[in-house]
């Protein structure tokens, strides 16, 4: 998830900029809900990479019984 981080921003940005500049057409409610998705990613993606920066290179392990 962390690694979409620059996706999902750009796909926030341009849905952002379709479904809120006054375009009308028929999908516009369908660009709108990606919007919203797409934002929730996004915020989802930052604060991951802010709360756990060095979990990338993680590897299990066995649990010793």
């Amino acid at each position: 998830m962390k690694n979409y981080t620059l996706i999902f921003l750009a796909l926030t940005v341009i849905t952002g900029l379709i479904g809120f500049t006054g375009m009308n057409f028929f999908g516009i409610p369908a660009v709108r809900v990606l919007f919203l998705i797409f934002a929730d990613l996004l915020v989802i993606s930052v604060l991951a990479k802010m709360f756990f920066p060095g979990t990338q290179n993680m590897k299990l392990q066995r649990v010793k019984k």
